[in-house]
């Protein structure tokens, strides 16, 4: 499964990957994190944001160990949606799972908080990158 699925996201077959992570957890196929991931990318790329968010919480449920490329890329589907305020859940969940933001994770919450207007956090997005020494760039 694991490589049909990443040749969805690289061919921008989100439906199509879906479908595969589908048939792999009916088929009782124990998904792991690339695989997760590469179908969370797919629904990204295509701002399938609340898919990308359904894979991440499948990942969860199943226990398959999540890191931050399938974090950054529920992040980025939100960022690219403005929304703000399930950005902000995720570092939370970050946090939570014991997975470290880096630069591409909070850059994308900086910039949902910025396209949903919500100035303060932004700034607080950037007083966390700076305390916890995750370099910022002409992004931030």
């Amino acid at each position: 499964f694991g490589a049909a699925i990443s040749a969805c996201e690289k061919g921008g077959k989100w439906a199509i990957a879906l479908h595969l992570v589908d048939l792999m957890v009916l088929s009782k196929v124990d998904g792991n994190k690339i695989t997760f991931s590469a179908a969370m990318s797919a629904c990204e790329k295509a701002g399938e944001w609340e898919k990308t968010l359904q894979l991440l919480s499948t990942m969860m449920q199943r226990k398959v160990e999540s890191d931050t490329i399938a974090f950054s890329a529920a992040m980025s589907a939100c960022e690219k949606r403005g929304e703000w305020d399930k950005a902000v859940q995720l570092l939370h969940a970050m946090a939570q799972n014991k997975v470290i933001p880096n630069t591409i994770t909070l850059n994308a919450a900086i910039s949902a908080c910025e396209k949903g207007g919500e100035w303060e956090k932004t700034l607080r997005l950037l007083c966390v990158m700076k305390q916890t020494e995750i370099q910022s760039d002409t992004i931030s």
